[in-house]
């Protein structure tokens, strides 16, 4: 008989820890806002897949930076229906990648999706005992008691970012005054996309979804960026008055709410690194 529940009873980490003590083989299955598998062999995760994501191993390269848009867009067409086993191998032939690369990618992509799992509060769960992912899948065995602890941190973490971040619909804008605490600023290609969205326009939940960032993601990096007195929250513009019917009321501000974030240009995009290298410089 299958394991049932739902996290508001049992959460993650105990399921977690239950699997991991009683040296589970199976697939967990919990249903929140999206679906998630996670697969285990005696008591290791071994393989996660989110519903919505494209879990693809040309795409998981990708993400990691191991293969350029370009590249994963190729591959993808020209080695449609071929497994990610035979894939990879293909690719470790061909010098695209190598054995290490394929495995840091895969173990860092499923542990992204686990560690998703440890900030929902609400989905049923299903565990079925030894249902395991088809054999053309590429799983990594990784210790749970790791994932756990790693897990509850951010958790943690997720809860504190939440308190000092609980609307996204606010916008940003860069400071004015320099700060010493940009001596010590050393942002990552993530927050470099990010600060190309910042614009009193965009909400910062626009440019979450523009980056595909999740909730707790866009959450750090801002978090991060006005700790380090980088940007400052400002007041979004007023929305134009709008003086017609109520459906065409309605229309408008659906449009407002899903319109498409402003990126900078090139030139504004310079500008930007410009001024914080100078801004740093004169500290």
């Amino acid at each position: 008989m299958a394991l049932k529940g739902n996290l508001r009873d049992f959460s993650t980490t105990q399921l977690l820890n239950l699997i991991n003590l009683a040296r589970k083989t199976g697939t967990l299955t919990i249903q929140g806002n999206e679906v998630a598998h996670v697969s285990f062999r005696e008591g290791k995760l071994i393989y996660a897949h989110m519903g919505s994501e494209n879990s693809n191993l040309a795409t998981v390269l990708q993400n990691a930076g191991k293969l350029s848009e370009e590249q994963a867009r190729i591959i993808q067409t020209k080695a449609k229906g071929t497994s990610d086993k035979q894939l990879g191998h293909l690719l470790i032939q061909a010098g695209y990648v190598t054995q290490s690369d394929i495995i840091q990618s895969v173990r860092q992509y499923v542990l992204d999706v686990v560690y998703k799992l440890f900030t929902w509060a609400e989905g049923l769960f299903r565990f079925d005992a030894n249902e395991l992912p088809a054999p053309d899948r590429i799983t990594i065995p990784i210790d749970l008691e790791s994932v756990i602890m790693e897990g509850s941190r951010r958790l943690k973490e997720w809860e504190i970012l939440q308190e000092e971040l609980p609307d996204l619909d606010v916008s940003l804008r860069f400071t004015d005054r320099p700060d010493a605490r940009l001596r010590n600023i050393n942002l990552t290609v993530e927050e470099w996309r990010v600060i190309s969205f910042i614009n009193p326009r965009n909400s910062v939940r626009q440019i979450a979804r523009a980056n595909n960032l999740s909730d707790f993601e866009i959450r750090r990096i801002v978090y991060g960026m006005l700790q380090a007195g980088l940007v400052e929250f400002t007041a979004p513009p007023r929305p134009q008055t709008v003086t017609a019917t109520a459906t065409t009321t309605t229309a408008a501000t659906t449009s407002r709410r899903e319109r498409v974030p402003e990126q900078q240009s090139p030139a504004e995009k310079r500008s930007v690194v410009i001024r914080l290298i100078d801004r740093i410089r004169g500290l």
